[in-house]
């Protein structure tokens, strides 16, 4: 395996890092379940909550695309035999 290869297979693997660490920091979408356990939402916690799991939501796709982006790139240039 050359270097473009072990180069693309490192980023590859950073970036897989960084969807699941992403993904885990992201809040579960539990909408009903204050009501049920008693404890109701502030208009404030709402708002930190939407910035933050916007963020989130915007580096996921990121993260997601960047990684699809690598996946085709390692097998195109595997297929033209560039990397082995």
């Amino acid at each position: 395996m050359g270097v473009l290869g072990i180069v693309l297979g490192v980023v590859l693997g950073i970036v897989s890092i960084a969807i699941i660490v992403v993904i885990i920091l992201q809040e579960g979408n539990q909408q009903g379940l204050g009501v049920v356990t008693g404890a109701a939402d502030s208009y404030f916690s709402k708002n930190k909550a939407r910035s933050i799991d916007a963020f989130l939501s915007r580096w996921t796709k990121v993260f997601a695309a960047v990684f699809v982006l690598f996946v085709i790139a390692l097998n195109v240039l595997s297929y033209f035999g560039v990397i082995k």
